[in-house]
């Protein structure tokens, strides 16, 4: 982690162990059609404890919550990818405990896996009324969960190259197999993120893809790791290597250019010739939360405009909350208004795609050829 990040992230509450196996009275395990509702019960109170990806959140968000709710919020930065997080609660989950944790941020099909599985509450809808009244029509409905019985959208971004553009000149995806980066580039360890970019620029549309094509560009990926092309697979901490100077190129996540910026201007988000890779990361309840009201609490405060504004200046990603942009316009940070990192337009994510699935019919050895080759096991 970057010093300046590191010295911000040491403001917040963030807890450094947190108890294993920890017990609710909400039940735990089953299938995810027969979740429970995590029930909100009187004011909110106690200890709120949150998995969160790196640079989603400013150093005021979290102690002004505390403040006016008196929630002690432990927040931890523990999301590298969604694997590595399923991975690590899994055998909690299992057994219906949360670990502590009360809200778990993950993107779309994790939230759908861990729900598919039974380690999700549905939410309470009735207790989020402030989420209701300002979510982004956009993100209503989606696929994955039309009613949006189990998640709330935390922020969306785009997955694209991100250049420190003094080292390399690098416009499409295709680039990042040119030699002249050689050792230099790193991609993501998120398959529904770094194949489907791939398969983009070998020509074919993603809607149109199948199998041999997935596979296919899972090989073109394993030729450049075994030639030295391909530096590392990695999750958020990719930004070291660029932080850093061991990665001028990587396919990466939109905001997070930003936060680099903070150290190395040079370094920028940029939109690939075949375009990007649309998602949105949720909170979500796990099963046995030990606090879903002050969850819900938590979620309400962020879906207030004025608030989600602070995140969105800090982090720079896609707001799923209505009246931010009018929050800027008014204020001291006008431009963000404009920023097309946040309000992304039609035009700029034209040639974008929302984050796919694998195709049913290969999708085990697809899933299984990627992990292999990010692990280095063939």
């Amino acid at each position: 982690m970057r010093p300046a990040l590191r010295a911000r992230l040491s403001m917040l509450a963030i807890a450094a162990a947190l108890p294993i196996g920890g017990c609710s009275d909400l039940g735990g395990g089953g299938s995810g059609a027969a979740a429970t509702v995590a029930k909100a019960s009187g004011r909110p109170a106690g200890e709120l404890t949150i998995s969160q990806w790196p640079f989603y959140v400013d150093r005021d968000t979290i102690p002004q919550f505390s403040d006016k709710t008196g929630v002690e919020v432990n927040y931890i930065e523990d999301v590298n990818d969604n694997t590595e997080i399923f991975s690590k609660l899994q055998p909690d989950l299992q057994n219906g405990s949360s670990a502590g944790r009360s809200i778990v941020v993950v993107s779309d099909w994790m939230a759908k896996k861990m729900y598919d599985l039974g380690y999700l509450h549905k939410v309470d809808q009735s207790a989020l009324k402030t989420v209701d009244a300002n979510l982004l029509a956009t993100l209503r409905h989606p696929s994955f969960d039309p009613e949006r019985q189990y998640s709330v959208p935390w922020q969306s971004g785009m997955t694209g190259l991100i250049v420190n553009r003094d080292e390399a000149d690098v416009t499409s995806i295709a680039d990042i197999f040119d030699p002249a980066y050689e050792g230099k580039v790193t991609v993501l360890s998120e398959l529904r993120d770094t194949v489907p970019l791939v398969i983009k620029s070998m020509g074919v549309e993603i809607d149109d893809a199948t199998g041999a094509d997935w596979l296919a560009a899972i090989e073109k990926l394993r030729a450049a790791v075994e030639s030295g092309q391909i530096r590392a697979f990695t999750g958020n901490d990719y930004t070291d290597d660029l932080a850093r100077g061991d990665a001028t190129v990587a396919i990466g996540w939109s905001g997070d250019a930003v936060q680099l910026q903070a150290d190395n201007p040079s370094i920028e988000f940029r939109m690939p010739e075949e375009g990007c890779i649309l998602w949105s990361d949720n909170m979500v309840i796990p099963i046995g939360a030990p606090n879903p009201t002050a969850a819900y609490a938590f979620m309400n405060y962020v879906y207030e405009p004025e608030h989600q504004a602070q995140i969105a200046a800090y982090n720079n990603y896609v707001t799923p909350v209505e009246g931010v942009a009018q929050v800027f316009a008014r204020g001291a940070d006008a431009t963000l208004a404009d920023d097309p990192l946040i309000f992304p337009s039609k035009r700029f994510t034209a040639n974008c795609d929302a984050q796919p699935n694998p195709p049913a019919d290969a999708a085990t050895e697809i899933e299984k050829a990627f992990g292999q080759l990010i692990t280095g096991g063939g």
